[in-house]
This record gives C-alpha cells, structure tokens and sequence, in this order.
C-alpha cells in the first residue's frame, strides 16, 4: 500500500512539473521581441551616422532615418509579423534614402571644390605667364639698351656718322699713294677696327665706294676709284669678312663733296666712302610698320 502511495506521488509531481513547463514555454512563445533584421538595419545606421564625410550633408534625412530604425525596433508579437516586417523594410529605405542624399551633396561639395582648385590653378598658371612675360620683356628692355649703348660706342671707335644710308665712314685719299689703288699702312688701323666691328655684327652688309677728283679724265677716275673701293673690300675680305657682305662700287668723279677748284676740297673728294647699312627689319618689325 504505501508503494502504491509513493508511486503515485511521483507520478503527480511528473506531470504537474510538464504542465508548468508547457505553461511556460507558452508564456515565452507569446512574450512580445524586436522584429529580425532590427540589429542589420541600426548598424548600417551607425555607419552612416559615423562617416564624417556623409553624416553633416543629410541631418534631416538621417533624423527621419533613425526615428524609422527606432520603431523598426520595437518589440512586436508573433501575431504582429508583418508590421514588424513593414517597419524594418521602412527603416531600410529611410537609411538608403539618407545614404543617396549624403553621397550625392558629398560629390557635389567635391566637384565645386576640385573646381575652385582648377580655377586657381589657372590663374596661377597665367599669373607665373605674366610675371614670366613682364621679366623677359625688361630683360628683353635692357638687352636692347645694353646692346644700343655698344653699338654707339663701337660707332664711336669708327668715327663713323649715323646717317638714313646706314653708318658712314670715309677714308682719306692717304689711305693709298697718288695715282695708285694700294693701300698704305696708315690705312690698316681704320680697316681693322671696321672689320671688328663687322664680325661683331654679321648681320650687316657694307657698301665700298670710291671717289676722286676731277683731275684727269672721268674714264681714269672711274677706273681708280673702282680699283680703290675693291683694294679695301679685299682687305676686309682677308679679315674674315664673307664677300656676299661686301659690295665696292667706283663713283669716280661724280660725287663731290667740296670744292674741286682748291686742293684742300679736291683732296675731301678723293675719298672712299663706307656705308654700313641699317641690319634688315624683323618680321615682327615690318609688320608693326604696316
């Protein structure tokens, strides 16, 4: 009898210890849990909210975004599913549209900002153009003038005269002897520093003219004052000078420069003239002269 007893205590403690359990598990079964996909959608969230480059270009978007996440995260009971559902794939759509705002006024900051750099970049670019310019040019300026100030001081060795012809220089008739196309010794000093001169500007041509005076026939006179003109253009020659530089002429007497009836003016007359003529215009210069 008391085994009988015992056992069917056991029993009862066995089967109200099942119906606690089922009760229980019931209880859970109904408890109301955040919806799946809550803890995705808050984290995709705080990526978006931690991007220093998105989260200040769509405070507004992200507001709405996170009061979306927040309901999504509502608990909600099994019977509730698909609200719960409905609010996770409205907070997804609210994290995305934030998201596509953001980005698109990120590259649009990025587009204005690598504009403003181009800009700048331009001018500085012509700014170091014009600065560039404005130092060739002076120094262009003071090549010029340095140039013009050794130009006239070779003038100034030649004792030539700046004429519309070019630069002249004569030479006496005591460059030759009488009656003769030879040149002296005198006359080299004066042929040498025109030959420097002519190497240190080769882009000048010369023009050697001979005169006499009227003593004599024109014929002879024509002849010795070719003969002198040519003695001289050779000399140069011989001083480096090319020959297509060099052009000699014979005036002979035709071209007095003083007064041919006192020996003081027939000896100006007896002469050889040399013109260094003008260096020919720059493109540049003639079309400015147009």
């Amino acid at each position: 009898m008391n085994i009988l007893t015992a056992r069917q205590t056991q029993y009862g403690r066995a089967f109200a210890a099942l119906v606690l359990s089922s009760i229980f598990l019931a209880a859970c079964a109904s408890t109301p849990a955040s919806p799946p996909g809550a803890a995705e959608v808050r984290a995709k969230l705080n990526t978006l909210q931690n991007d220093p480059n998105l989260a200040e270009r769509a405070r507004v978007e992200l507001r709405q975004a996170e009061e979306a996440v927040r309901l999504a995260e509502q608990p909600v009971s099994a019977a509730d599913a698909q609200l719960g559902e409905h609010r996770i794939y409205m907070a997804e759509r609210k994290v995305e549209i934030a998201r596509a705002k953001a980005t698109t006024r990120y590259l649009e900051d990025q587009r204005a900002l690598f504009g403003e750099e181009r800009a700048r970049e331009r001018l500085e670019a012509r700014t170091r153009e014009a600065e560039a310019a404005r130092r060739s040019e002076a120094e262009a300026e003071a090549e010029a003038a340095r140039m013009e100030a050794e130009l006239r001081r070779q003038i100034d060795i030649l004792e030539a005269e700046a004429t519309e012809r070019g630069l002249v220089l004569i030479l006496g008739d005591v460059l030759f002897a009488t009656a003769s196309a030879e040149l002296r010794g005198g006359a080299f000093d004066s042929l040498n520093k025109l030959a420097n001169f002519l190497n240190e500007y080769p882009d000048r041509r010369v023009l050697i003219e001979g005169h006499t005076d009227n003593v004599g026939s024109a014929e002879y006179n024509q002849g010795l004052s070719q003969r002198r003109a040519e003695s001289v253009r050779s000399y140069l020659m011989q001083q480096g000078i090319a020959s297509h530089r060099l052009s000699a002429s014979g005036m002979g007497l035709n071209r007095p420069i003083a007064d041919n009836n006192t020996a003081a003016g027939r000896q100006q007359n007896r002469r050889v003239e040399i013109i260094i003529e003008h260096p020919p215009l720059s493109s540049s210069a003639v079309d400015s002269r147009r």
